[in-house]
């Protein structure tokens, strides 16, 4: 049997990943070894960075819903409560925007949900 070698499908192989680190700094972008951790780390990040983000926008429309509710003296949690059972179904995104672009029509849903 002969000896096959891996030249070729070595090189592409190291060649992609070069190819993915352009622009990291130092070694990162020439040699395999060190590029090839850096592409395993920011492949991870990326993952994690995108569960983060949604994370993040669902936190600030918490706090522009809640910064409208307490002008209107109320609290977070019992106007989240008081729209559920009122059975309103506007998700906190929807709600955050409404709070942040038209006040008159938030209110609106206020008034809704207290009665």
């Amino acid at each position: 049997m002969t000896r096959i070698k891996t030249g070729s499908i070595r090189t592409k192989r190291h060649k992609k990943i070069i190819k993915l680190n352009k622009g990291f700094r130092g070694s990162n972008s020439k040699l395999f070894k060190a590029a090839n951790q850096k592409t395993l780390h920011s492949l991870s990040y990326s993952h994690i960075d995108r569960k983060k983000k949604k994370r993040e926008y669902k936190k600030l429309w918490i706090q522009r819903i809640n910064g409208i509710v307490r002008k209107n003296n109320s609290k977070y949690n019992l106007f989240i409560n008081k729209i559920k059972t009122c059975n309103i179904l506007i998700n906190k995104k929807i709600l955050a925007n409404l709070a942040f672009r038209d006040e008159k029509t938030f209110n609106f849903i206020i008034n809704l949900s207290e009665n």
